[in-house]
C-alpha cells in the first residue's frame, strides 16, 4: 500500500512512518519543515512532501489523494487543550483539507481523535459511549468527526476515527508528566512535584499507538470509531513510581503539590476490544 501521513514529524508520526515502512508499505510523509524531517533516519526511505495542510495547493491535494490511504495526524499547537484556536482554526482547516482530499478521489481516511471527546465521563469508556467533550480540543475533534461522517452521505470513501488516549515515549511533549519527571531525574533533583496521583488513566507507549494505527490502515474495510488505548487503568502515582524504579532514581514524590484538574474526570480508561478484534483479521 501507498500511505500518506500528515504530521509525519510529530510525536506519533515520527514513530508511525518507520512502523509502516517496516510493514512493507510505501510512505508519502507530509510535514511543513523539510530540514527537520531530514534529521530522521527514515527520511531517505520515504517520498517527502513539504506542505502545510492549512494551505495545500490543488496539485499537492491530488498527490496526497492518489494514495491508497491517508492518515491525518497534523494538529498544530498542542497541548493547550482549552484554547479556542482548536475550534476557530484547527477544526476548519482540517475539515477543508480532508474534504478537498475526498473531492479529489481519496478512498480511505484515518483521522486521529482524542479521549477528551468523552468529556467528564468516568469509568471504562467504549466507542458506543456518547461524546460530550468539555474542552476546546475535544469539541474541535468531535466537530471534525461529525463533519466527516456527514461527508460520507455525499462521497464514496472509508472513514476510520482513532480515538487516542494518553501516550508516552520518545519525542513526547517536554511538558508532559513523564517527560518532566525524566528531566527532573536527569538534573539530579531530589523532589518531584505532582498531584496526589490517584487519578486513573489509560497510558499506551507511542510505539504501540503506531502499531495500532498501522493495523487500522491495513484493515480499512472496518470503519468507524476505535479507541486506541491499553484498556488497563493505572493510577498516575503508580505510573510515576514505576518510571522512577525503571531509572533506579532516588527522587522523592511531593504528592498533592498540584491540585487535580477540574477539566478531567478522576477515573477513566478505554475499552479496546474493537481494536483487538482487528488482530484476528490479519
Amino acid at each position: 500500500m501507498r500511505i500518506a501521513i500528515t504530521g509525519a514529524t510529530g510525536f506519533i508520526g515520527q514513530h508511525l512512518v518507520p512502523c509502516l515502512l517496516g510493514r512493507g508499505h510505501e510512505v508519502l510523509a507530509i510535514a511543513r519543515d523539510e530540514k527537520k524531517s531530514a534529521r530522521f533516519d527514515w527520511f531517505q526511505n520515504v517520498d517527502f512532501l513539504s506542505c502545510d495542510v492549512h494551505s495545500c495547493s490543488a496539485e499537492m491535494v491530488g498527490r496526497i489523494a492518489s494514495c491508497d490511504s491517508v492518515i491525518h495526524l497534523a494538529w498544530p499547537n498542542l497541548p493547550n487543550y482549552g484554547e479556542l484556536f482548536h475550534i476557530e482554526q484547527n477544526y476548519p482547516a482540517s475539515y477543508w483539507f480532508l474534504k478537498s482530499l475526498v473531492e479529489a478521489g481519496a478512498k480511505h481516511l484515518l483521522v486521529t481523535g482524542t479521549c477528551f471527546e468523552y468529556g467528564m465521563q468516568n469509568g471504562c469508556l467504549s466507542e458506543e459511549v456518547p461524546a460530550v467533550p468539555g474542552n476546546s480540543y475535544g469539541v474541535a475533534k468531535d466537530f471534525l468527526r461529525r463533519s466527516l461522517e456527514t461527508l460520507l452521505t455525499k462521497f464514496d470513501f472509508r472513514l476510520q476515527w482513532a480515538r487516542l488516549f494518553y501516550m508516552y515515549g520518545p519525542g513526547q511533549n517536554p511538558k508532559s508528566l513523564l517527560a518532566q519527571l525524566d528531566s527532573a531525574i536527569a538534573r539530579g533533583e531530589s523532589v518531584f512535584n505532582m498531584s496526589g496521583g490517584e487519578q486513573l488513566r489509560d497510558f499506551l507507549h507511542v510505539s504501540e499507538v503506531a502499531k495500532s494505527l498501522a493495523l487500522m490502515t491495513e484493515n480499512s474495510q472496518h470503519t468507524g470509531i476505535y479507541n486506541v488505548c491499553s484498556g488497563i487503568p493505572i493510577s498516575v502515582r503508580r505510573l510515576v513510581e514505576l518510571r522512577v524504579q525503571e531509572q533506579n532514581a532516588s527522587i522523592s514524590l511531593n504528592l498533592g503539590h498540584y491540585p487535580y484538574s477540574p477539566h478531567e474526570p478522576l477515573a477513566f480508561w478505554g475499552n479496546n476490544a474493537r481494536l483487538r478484534g482487528l488482530e484476528h483479521e490479519q
